[in-house]
């Protein structure tokens, strides 16, 4: 009995010093997490970043015989001119095309021409829009009163989506920075990511787990990237070939909105607007029209075609990993989506695939084994 006592209140201090144990892990745990929260999106695209550009960093390493720093110094340094001084220059495009705008409404020097009597005649919207047009070319500045309301509402949400820009612009400047640091010590943070992974799922699966997180990560940023390219290119020509104004501005802004995820009907749509509204309808509008907007809807057609090559899952997963991780969580989830789910299905079918050690352990023994002992003669 007095055995019997002592072993429960052994049992229940082990208990306690458990419970105290996993406490202060959890507080320590939450602690860091807090600590670590508003660095959160920093880090992760730093190591998005790097994961990405590494591959140029070991072809330049094998050319130029330089050393690991030295290479990630030089690629962020050009990274970074490519992306603020076209940024630069848009910005400044666009904020002297709004003040240009604005002296020629207070000037009263805009003259919109009038409406075609075929807009009448368009289906659905025809008349809506042809007397919008006709109230525009005869007493623009009733019209502005009219839908002053709108504009302010729209300008504020404009406005506050530049600002976020503006804001994203410099978050990834500075994740570019800390991408380089990441890639100096390049195979040094491979080896560390692969005894991580080998701690959480096995020694046997760890470094499977990291390439599959690697390929999936440079498969969706090559996707995103190249069929931002694509659009540019496809825009990029119709707004030369119809001669727009500030064409190449405004392709290096499709290229700008489809590598942040962004539709680039922001950009076709006020474009299409501007040629009806200087040249009118002909053939020529209507088809440039009409192709400009597919080409802005392309991006749908591309993703399911590029997203996903090059990594050892199906291509439905990625697509809906970033699809769902864009959707979830922003640009960032494009990236960690697609990943998360493609280790999830990675695992599950290891899983699927990994026989039961017990039946292992059946099927070895020999059948002598498996058949009854004979019974004992006393």
């Amino acid at each position: 009995m007095l055995q019997t006592s002592i072993s429960e209140r052994a049992l229940s201090r082990g208990l306690l010093d458990v419970l105290i144990r996993a406490g202060l892990i959890a507080t320590l745990v939450i602690f860091c997490f807090e600590i670590f929260h508003p660095f959160f999106d920093l880090v992760v695209w730093a190591l998005i970043l790097a994961v990405t550009i590494y591959p140029l960093q070991v072809r330049m390493r094998g050319r130029l015989g330089l050393s690991e720093g030295h290479i990630a110094t030089l690629i962020i340094l050009l990274s970074i001119a490519i992306i603020l001084v076209p940024a630069y220059l848009l910005g400044v495009a666009v904020f002297e095309s709004v003040e240009r705008a604005i002296d020629v409404v207070k000037d009263g020097n805009l003259r919109i021409p009038q409406p075609p009597d075929t807009v009448a005649g368009w289906p659905l919207v025809g008349q809506q829009l042809h007397a919008f047009w006709q109230q525009a070319a005869t007493d623009l500045s009733g019209l502005l009163m009219k839908v002053a309301p709108q504009l302010k509402g729209v300008s504020v949400t404009l406005l506050g989506k530049l600002a976020g820009l503006g804001t994203g612009l410099l978050v990834f400047v500075f994740a570019l920075i800390i991408a380089g640091i990441i890639m100096a010590y390049g195979e040094m943070g491979t080896r560390s990511a692969q005894r991580i992974a080998s701690r959480i799922v096995g020694p046997d699966r760890g470094e499977r787990i990291v390439e599959l997180c690697t390929a999936t990560i440079r498969a969706v940023a090559q996707g995103v990237v190249g069929i931002a390219f694509i659009q540019m290119m496809l825009i990029g020509v119709a707004f030369i070939v119809k001669d727009i104004p500030g064409a190449g501005l405004l392709a290096l802004a499709v290229l700008l909105l489809g590598i942040m995820q962004l539709p680039a009907t922001l950009v076709t749509v006020p474009v299409i607007v501007y040629v009806f509204a200087t040249d009118g309808t002909s053939v020529a509008t209507i088809v440039f029209a009409v192709y400009v907007f597919v080409a802005g809807l392309a991006d749908n057609v591309l993703k399911p075609l590029l997203l996903g090559r090059g990594v050892d899952v199906p291509m439905p997963v990625v697509l809906i990993g970033a699809l769902g991780g864009m959707i979830s969580g922003g640009i960032i989830g494009l990236f960690i989506g697609p990943v998360m789910l493609a280790v999830g299905y990675r695992m599950f079918w290891l899983w699927v695939d990994e026989p039961a050690p017990i039946v292992e352990a059946v099927e070895q023994k020999p059948a002598e084994a498996l058949s009854p002992a004979p019974p004992r003669v006393s």
